[in-house]
């Protein structure tokens, strides 16, 4: 990066910053930086949390139209400036930090709902919206998004869309790139562009899908149409407890491969089962812990259930029944909140995988394998959480007591980064990919090329063409 925020030339970009946005929507006080340099992601919190100091932007820009996102994006190409855009701060990879200072683009005040559709069941709205103000906006009609991530109350529409988010309902209803109709998108040089008004055609490339999961290194999303579906007539939920992984895994696979379109499929290994499960749910059981959920037509889903439970009935030793379901879907998001999330001052990871079936269970054992052996200090447990036709993605963590993490955020970071790379490497190994929806920010960027291979080219290709002066989110996505 060319630029340097100092003497003249920083007065003349602020002015000009101004004049694009107002100067009410243009911060520089410390305050704000400094609260726009850590997101969710270990690295920065870890190094605030010992004293060190995080990157942090020059200008803290809220744009409310595209018309001003395209203003200062041509202002970043003339004076070389790197520009990150920031929704809610709530990513894991460090996707939204501004390693390379210059503007942080925070597009909250992109955040009105424009349009519901109850004829196309679509609904519009700005990407700066938090996710759980646009579905309480759909609700109010008798619709849901059916996107219901952990982070739904702090996450924002484009956020989860400039990562590939996925959320609770998934394996029925889809990850947001499955939602998705048409975006509005601000290009690197300035160019408002939109994609096409339906998602499914023969005309050329799906541009959604380039931006989709881009993580705003292609551009600036200002603006999307997702897809809603009414509220269902009939959501119910039941839970079982088998005796080993394998079998539960087996169980869940079959459901979802024999088409019984369940809403819900998460199954908890047996150490995830005897500690996380036992502390958020207060249950005491041992072995592997499945949730099966359906919702729909109170018929249909009666129908479905009746098929699903045949199936785990085959080797579950035990049938929670709805309250053993239930317990879970009300407390599904306690599991990411204190006191049972995993937080400072322990050190831990999510890695989140994906494989097809056949490949899955190698997978998981080939990480918790390496790990363990590499890092007899780290705790190792997962759940499989998102479901699909051709496979599941896994959701294991890592986790490192206080007393096993290193004083020095300098090293408590390069031990970190080991483990990321022994596990993702194994993941790879196996035939595992290095995310499923969290995104690859920082923290797996060194990572695409070994995943990609001579693939990779494509993805640089585009970037090229779009961001001539590569400016947008520098240093992010391995691009």
């Amino acid at each position: 990066m060319n630029w340097k925020a100092n003497g003249l030339h920083y007065d003349m970009v602020y002015s000009e910053i101004e004049d694009a946005v107002g100067k009410g929507n243009v911060t520089t006080t410390e305050a704000d930086k400094y609260v726009h340099s850590v997101d969710y992601y270990f690295v920065p919190r870890v190094v605030v949390d010992r004293g060190g100091e995080p990157e942090q932007a020059d200008f803290i820009v809220h744009p409310e139209t595209p018309e001003q996102v395209s203003k200062i994006m041509q202002i970043a190409n003339y004076y070389k400036i790197p520009v990150t855009v920031w929704g809610g701060g709530s990513g894991s990879q460090g996707g939204a930090l501004p390693v390379y200072g210059g503007i942080i683009l925070d597009t909250k005040r992109m955040n009105k709902v424009l349009a519901i559709s109850e004829i196309s069941y679509t609904a519009t709205a700005e990407a700066g919206i938090i996710q759980q103000d646009f579905e309480w906006a759909v609700n109010k009609k008798g619709y849901s998004l059916m996107h219901l991530p952990a982070s739904i109350s702090c996450g924002t529409l484009g956020g989860f869309l400039a990562h590939r988010g996925t959320g609770v309902l998934s394996t029925k209803y889809g990850k947001i790139e499955d939602l998705i109709v048409n975006l509005e998108v601000v290009l690197p040089t300035g160019e408002i562009i939109q994609t096409l008004e339906v998602p499914r055609h023969a005309s050329g490339p799906d541009l959604n899908q380039i931006f989709v999961g881009s993580e705003g290194c292609y551009g600036v999303i200002t603006k999307a149409t997702v897809k809603m579906f009414d509220l269902p007539e009939e959501r119910r939920f039941r839970a079982f407890m088998f005796h080993n992984l394998h079998d539960a895994y087996e169980a869940g696979r079959e459901i979802v491969t024999r088409r019984l379109n369940p809403s819900v499929v998460r199954l908890y290994d047996e150490s995830e089962t005897e500690s996380h499960v036992r502390k958020v749910l207060n249950l005491d059981r041992k072995g592997a812990y499945l949730v099966i959920g359906f919702d729909g037509i109170k018929e249909i889903v009666d129908i479905l259930e009746k098929k699903a439970v045949d199936i785990c009935m085959k080797t579950a030793y035990e049938d929670l029944g709805a309250e053993g379901g239930n317990s879970w879907w009300e407390n599904r998001y306690k599991f990411f909140f204190p006191p049972y999330i995993f937080d400072l001052p322990r050190s831990f990871g999510t890695m989140d995988t994906v494989a097809t079936y056949d490949k899955m269970e190698a997978v998981y054992w080939g990480m918790k394998k390496a790990i363990e052996a590499e890092f007899p200090m780290c705790r190792f447990i997962a759940h499989f959480s998102h479901w699909y036709e051709w496979g599941v993605m896994c959701y294991d963590r890592f986790i490192i007591e206080e007393k096993d993490v290193p004083a020095d955020h300098h090293e408590a970071v390069r031990l970190y980064n080991d483990i990321w790379n022994v596990g993702m490497r194994a993941a790879l190994a196996n035939g595992g990919l290095i995310n499923e929806h969290h995104g690859i920010g920082i923290k797996l960027g060194r990572l695409m090329k070994e995943q990609y291979g001579p693939a990779f080219k494509v993805l640089q290709v585009i970037k090229q063409g779009l961001d001539p002066n590569g400016i947008m989110n520098p240093g992010k996505a391995g691009l």
